[in-house]
């Protein structure tokens, strides 16, 4: 994109893609290490771990993995929700017309961090499917859900290992179904399914005590109350009274299962639906999600600073931090229909510490070539660093 900007001198073009393919090295070094170090505090708290963890002595971390998963996740230009915007994400209409329902209590501890929020619609369809209508929700791109487990408790869910920490990374999750995420959701029935299920329920009832069961059930009292002595008018029981009773108990009983299957069917179909949408939304797991996380920020990294590099070098004038932000807000806007919010500051911090800026000056991709190829050999050779 930069290349394709043409205002970059045409002898500079080779050492622009050098330089690049060197910043991308340094990044990719740097962030992994930054990956050893979470999947080093990840390991004893790993649900999904098969290798065997010796009782060893082990290093003082200077970091907690919360910590260094936040930053990670910084990086990566992701936001952490807060609790009181959960709590509204719970409360929320769900969008797959179901309830549901978590137990919040199994937790030590849980975290969720979002990127890429935007507004869009659908249709959805109600009474019996006959209507439609447009809602409009609030999207989320990226999800990423970090949980630990009680100490007191093992659930199957996290290989029975108390305390354990489980991650996971979902793509275009609605904000109203942030409760599908976690791996202890239930589906319950929603009021109007209970209309739905519980009206033509009672109705029927009704309608089978009064007709069919009606009179076997007030044959049955009798015989009961005779058994017990609560009156002394004996009932007689012939072929026809034993064949009543038993049709009108295996009508009711027909029914009350007919009821049970209608609940059971569709709490069914509501799994289904749940399952079918996780299906599809779910990226990654436990330590899986370190490596995309890693990549990702990576990547954020590298586009900013080669950003905030090229604007610099390729300006007939020294620009102002806030001259270089709306230029490559700008930029994008125009060429490419694209609106963002860059992080200047973010990008011009990075170039600082690589040594490719001072005073809002970046030296020549030739000289920038030599200084990243120095801090390479830096890594491998610490005395040439000094």
């Amino acid at each position: 994109m930069c290349l394709a900007d043409g205002r970059l001198d045409p002898a500079r073009v080779a050492d622009f893609r050098q330089f690049c393919h060197l910043l991308e090295s340094v990044f990719h070094f740097e962030f992994h290490q930054r990956l050893e170090r979470l999947k080093n505090l990840y390991a004893p708290v790993d649900p999904d771990s098969d290798t065997l963890m010796p009782d060893l002595p082990r290093s003082e971390e200077k970091t907690s993995l919360t910590d260094e998963l936040r930053q990670l996740l910084d990086l990566a230009n992701y936001e952490q929700l807060e609790t009181r915007d959960i709590e509204e994400a719970f409360e929320a209409s769900s969008l797959f017309q179901v309830k549901l329902k978590i137990e919040l209590d199994d937790y030590r501890e849980v975290l969720l961090f979002v990127r890429g929020e935007s507004e869009k619609t659908e249709k959805l369809s109600w009474f019996f499917g006959l209507l439609n209508k447009e809602i409009t929700f609030t999207n989320y791109d990226r999800v990423v859900l970090y949980i630990r487990f009680r100490e007191d408790i093992a659930p199957e869910l996290a290989r029975d290992r108390p305390g354990a920490t489980m991650l996971k990374l979902f793509q275009n999750v609605p904000r109203a179904d942030i409760e599908m995420l976690f791996p202890n959701t239930r589906v319950a029935m929603r009021n109007v399914d209970k209309l739905l299920i519980g009206l033509p329920a009672v109705a029927g009832a009704v309608a089978i005590l009064t007709t069919k069961a009606g009179a076997s059930l007030l044959l049955l009292a009798s015989l009961l109350g005779f058994w017990l002595g609560l009156h002394g008018d004996a009932v007689e029981l012939d072929q026809a009274t034993l064949i009543a009773i038993l049709a009108g108990v295996a009508g009711l009983g027909s029914y009350i299962w007919k009821q049970f299957s209608n609940f059971r069917n569709r709490k069914l179909m509501f799994m289904q639906s749940l399952t079918q949408s996780l299906y599809f939304k779910n990226l990654d797991n436990n330590a899986g999600v370190f490596h995309r996380l890693i990549d990702d920020a990576e990547e954020e990294e590298c586009k900013e600073a080669i950003l905030a590099y090229y604007f610099l070098l390729a300006s007939d004038k020294p620009l102002s931090e806030a001259a270089l932000d709306g230029q490559i807000e700008s930029w994008f806007e125009s060429r490419w229909q694209v609106s963002l919010d860059f992080e200047v500051s973010d990008a011009l911090r990075k170039l600082e510490s690589l040594g490719l800026l001072n005073d809002m000056r970046v030296p020549s991709p030739g000289q920038a070539c030599q200084m990243l190829d120095q801090r390479w050999d830096a890594y491998f050779n610490p005395a040439k660093g000094d």
